[in-house]
Order: C-alpha cells, then sequence, then structure tokens
C-alpha cells in the first residue's frame, strides 16, 4: 500500500502560482511514478502531468504545458506540482496518484493509488 497525502491548494487569482506537494507513505516510493490528476464538477478526471521514478521523464497534459511543471525528491518521498500562469478553467479537485511504472502515463486507470485531493480555485 502507499498513502498519499496532498497539501497546497487554495484560492488564486488568475494568472498567479501555487505549489501543490504531495507526500507518499508506505511502499518505496521510487517504485513509483507519479502523476497529477484534476476533476472539475461535472467534469470527467483530467491527466494533468506525470514524472518517472528517477524523475528523468515528465509527461504533460495538453492543457498545462508551459505552465505547469512536476519535480519529486524520492529521499523525501514528495512529488511538488508547480502550476505558474494559473488560469479558471485550472479550478478543479487535485489529484495526486501513484503508479508502479519505470516510465509516467496519462491513463488514470493504470494508477493504483491516490489521495484524497486537495482543491485549487483560480478567480477571474
Amino acid at each position: 500500500q502507499v498513502q498519499l497525502v496532498e497539501s497546497g491548494g487554495g484560492l488564486v487569482q488568475a494568472g498567479g502560482s501555487l505549489r501543490l506537494s504531495c507526500a507518499a507513505s508506505g511502499r518505496t516510493f521510487s517504485n513509483y511514478a507519479m502523476g497529477w490528476f484534476r476533476q472539475a464538477p461535472g467534469k470527467e478526471r483530467e491527466f494533468v502531468i506525470a514524472i518517472s521514478r528517477t524523475g528523468g521523464s515528465i509527461l504533460y497534459g495538453n492543457s498545462v504545458k508551459g505552465r505547469f511543471t512536476i519535480s519529486r525528491d524520492n529521499a523525501k518521498n514528495t512529488v511538488d506540482l508547480q502550476m505558474n500562469s494559473l488560469k479558471p478553467e485550472d479550478t478543479a479537485v487535485y489529484y495526486c496518484a501513484a503508479e508502479r511504472s519505470v516510465v509516467p502515463d496519462s491513463n488514470p486507470r493504470l494508477y493504483a493509488y491516490w489521495g484524497q485531493g486537495t482543491q485549487v480555485t483560480v478567480s477571474s
């Protein structure tokens, strides 16, 4: 089992920045690719960004390229999502997820472990 806890959500104005963090516990963190997904009310869960086990490969969702980035610290068992140039359409609950894979994936069905989510609200 891998337990994931997100933090850092909140309210921010459009154009602003926010940094989310995900703390992992349980199994060996470095055995898992990590991803961030989001879900807005009435919409399906959307892939945001993911990072490989070593951090050497990053996969971006189309809507966040050039604005969001991801990083991980395998010594601290954390993965962070840096969000810049935020837009109102980025408003959603953001979830951290872990996949026992070498490379990152955009398919949420491949991720076995999920956090509870953290709300991000971007005001216009």
